[in-house]
């Protein structure tokens, strides 16, 4: 499939084996975790193998991370930090519906590049409901999604009928991406940009001059 260059592929990074800085070893020690986790499945995936990987002994790994699960929930943070720069890359020079549409299009095409990770980013992270929790809170796609439906909707909305728009705009990315890596439907960029742009113009959001969404900062 050809899908267009704004994202972040994981695959694609240097090779952090013995090349990390002082200080760096837990930064190089999730990037390798996410590379190997391209080639295994989670289950599989061992901490010795990522300090084998990276050059290090198991007993440096353990400094930085107690067990396999607190690598893979970093694991997860990352690919939720990066999905959100891949989405803040896609909407630049862009704004009000389409900027939305090119936000959910961003986050289809960074789980069908980076398919284990994706899965991952929604498998470890505990049960709760993210539309209750404070904003500052929230991974960056999540605070992405909700400045959007709060850009593109009236002042006077509910906040029930703005979560029950998020939902739909969420589940109907999340959808396109779990349908595709399962490979129930062929995926490429015109279908992408063509399934969420009917939906946008569908939901009949107005973009609100006075109510400009503002990029999320960053989480590490």
């Amino acid at each position: 499939m050809s899908l267009k260059d704004n994202t972040v592929n994981i695959k694609s990074g240097a090779v952090v084996k013995k090349a990390y800085h002082h200080g760096d070893l837990r930064d190089a020690l999730i990037t390798a975790g996410m590379r190997l986790l391209e080639q295994r499945s989670s289950e599989d995936l061992g901490l010795r193998e990522v300090a084998r990987d990276v050059g290090v002994s198991a007993t440096a790994v353990y400094r930085h991370f107690p067990d396999k699960n607190a690598l893979l929930r970093a694991i997860a943070g990352r690919g939720f930090a990066l999905m959100g720069d891949m989405q803040t890359a896609a909407v630049a020079g862009t704004e009000g519906a389409a900027a939305f549409a090119a936000s959910g299009g961003a986050y289809v095409r960074f789980a069908l590049r980076n398919p284990a990770v994706f899965r991952l980013m929604f498998s470890s992270a505990p049960p709760r409901d993210l539309f209750s929790m404070p904003v500052e809170d929230l991974s960056s796609p999540m605070r992405l999604l909700r400045a959007h439906v709060t850009a593109l909707t009236p002042a006077t909305l509910s906040d029930e009928a703005r979560k029950i728009i998020s939902i739909r705009a969420w589940a109907l990315v999340h959808g396109l991406a779990v349908l595709a890596l399962d490979h129930v439907i062929e995926m490429d960029d015109a279908l992408i940009d063509s399934v969420i742009g009917s939906h946008v113009q569908d939901a009949g959001l107005e973009f609100r001059e006075d109510r400009r969404p503002a990029p999320p900062a960053k989480i590490s």
